[in-house]
């Protein structure tokens, strides 16, 4: 029988502990690779829950590497935060092809607005596994820090996720 909450084997808690570093797990016995990438993810959403307090920019940045990494299709996402930087939100807003996503500066807008976002993180995932941002990237970006600075909601980055990494526009000096 398999566990609804992680996919794994019932017997398959007492395969994953703690480990001896803080962050850090243990697993003993057999484990496939998509019962580790569904622990991974259940990991991942669980410091991206809302009202937690974002940690490094490294972390952020693997945790949404992390959720996004399988998609066969471009997914253009959002987290939401408030005057602290405290997530209220993330959510996938957009979904496209294998190589573009259709991005609504618009829907960008009320959906920060909605969730009363102070700032936000934009984030997509490149299915090739190459994370280096296109131009249509670039362009995207600036439409969406123009607009959403219109309603005083700050652009703190951009993520682009893939295989192979990620790249941050913040970290580039790109925003």
């Amino acid at each position: 029988m398999t566990s609804a909450t992680t996919g794994l084997p019932d017997s398959g808690f007492h395969q994953l502990r703690a480990g001896e570093e803080p962050g850090t797990y243990r697993v003993n016995g057999d484990i496939t690779d998509t019962q580790l990438l569904h622990l991974a993810k259940l990991i991942a959403q669980k410091r991206l829950r809302k009202g937690n307090p974002l940690g490094r920019p490294e972390e952020v940045h693997r945790c949404l590497q992390t959720l996004m990494l399988d998609y066969p299709h471009e997914v253009f996402g959002m987290l939401c935060l408030d005057t602290q930087h405290r997530l209220i939100a993330f959510d996938e807003l957009f979904r496209g092809t294998l190589d573009s996503a259709n991005v609504y500066p618009r829907e960008v807008i009320k959906h920060a607005i909605a969730h009363s976002a102070a700032a936000v993180i934009l984030v997509h995932n490149h299915p090739s596994g190459d994370p280096e941002p296109s131009d249509a990237d670039r362009r995207i970006t600036q439409r969406l820090k123009e607009a959403l600075g219109l309603v005083d909601i700050r652009v703190l980055d951009h993520i682009v996720v893939g295989h192979e990494g990620f790249v941050s526009f913040a970290e580039r000096g790109w925003l």
